[in-house]
């Protein structure tokens, strides 16, 4: 049906209106404005006077996550399905890992540490495959914040798949000693690598204290581990891994002395681990005579250049008959 026309005298009555709407909508425009800026004066923080430093929120990620929720029965059962049905296979493939020296944990009773060199990023889900039962199902691992822990994202992943606890390289830090005590009084073992980082060229560094704190502290013995080949399955600044032979040494379970300080428990527990990577080259009665005699080679490699360094690491194991790295 075609619209009518307008008529002149209701066009003019329409012209008349149209300042009144346009008033009117001007005035609810600024009303809607005002209305906008006192909710964002309410809602906004307060301001801070000059001179007072601004105070800062607590971080929810790093040193600072909390991971308690990854201990609980229904993260603990998703933990156990990633690794039996996903990171097991892949260590299988990738890493083909012969575990040795398990048997040596069967006397012992209640929650351990697990002290190992490390090499790679590889060395967390060996371990996680390689720690035998039952301790496997409550184990926990001391991972660097500033690594694992830096984000929304990388924190729960790491809570829940690995079971991590955050950890801080460059300070001691009261919130992961508190968290790992009363864990190991709970009856969980820890996963911790001494050196504190990935080694840079396949030779241990000097081991840090802090698993030799926790044992003194918590009465818990410290495994030495020995891994070998996992900086060949994932070498540091690799993207992504490749296929090659791993090796898991446990060894004997280790208590703290009377006289033992943090200091002389470290260098035992470093000395052990030597001795087991002396061991897997060698044989044990050699490996133990030269413990005895104070010759165990160092974990952190020959006082040379790089290139003599890098020709130890390729010394062949007791089934080889290659020739062994220079003297010096």
């Amino acid at each position: 049906m075609a619209r009518m026309p307008l008529t002149e005298s209701q066009r003019t009555s329409i012209r008349r209106r149209l300042p009144i709407n346009r008033a009117v909508a001007n005035t609810v425009g600024r009303s809607t404005t005002s209305v906008r800026r006192i909710a964002r004066s309410v809602l906004a923080e307060p301001t801070v006077p000059a001179g007072v430093e601004r105070p800062t929120k607590p971080s929810k990620v790093g040193a600072s996550y909390d991971t308690d929720w990854a201990r609980t029965p229904p993260a603990r059962l998703a933990r156990l399905m990633v690794r039996t049905a996903v990171m097991k296979p892949v260590v299988e493939m990738l890493g083909s890992p012969e575990i040795l020296g398990a048997d040596r944990l069967a006397d012992v009773d209640g929650p351990v540490i697990f002290a190992a060199n490390h090499r790679s990023h590889a060395d967390t889900p060996l371990m996680m495959v390689a720690v035998p039962e039952p301790r496997r199902d409550r184990l926990f691992i001391g991972a660097a914040a500033d690594y694992w822990f830096t984000n929304r994202l990388s924190s729960p992943f790491s809570a829940l798949v690995i079971g991590a606890i955050p950890v801080e390289r460059k300070k001691v830090s009261r919130t992961a000693i508190d968290t790992s005590l009363a864990l190991l009084a709970d009856g969980w073992s820890m996963l911790i690598f001494p050196e504190g980082a990935r080694s840079s060229d396949g030779w241990a560094r000097e081991f840090t204290p802090g698993a030799a704190f926790l044992s003194i502290k918590s009465g818990a013995p410290i495994v030495p581990v020995f891994l070998k080949g996992t900086d060949e399955v994932w070498p540091k600044g690799r993207r992504l891994p490749r296929r090659a032979h791993t090796t898991v040494v446990f060894g004997a379970p280790l208590h703290p002395g009377p006289d033992d300080d943090n200091r002389s428990f470290t260098s035992r527990v470093q000395q052990a681990v030597a001795m087991l990577a002396d061991e897997h080259s060698s044989d044990w009665w050699q490996a133990r005579r030269r413990a005895a005699e104070g010759t165990t080679p160092p974990l952190e490699g020959p006082p040379a250049g790089s290139w003599r360094r890098a020709w130890a690491r390729s010394e062949p194991d007791r089934h080889s008959r290659r020739r062994r790295w220079p003297s010096v």
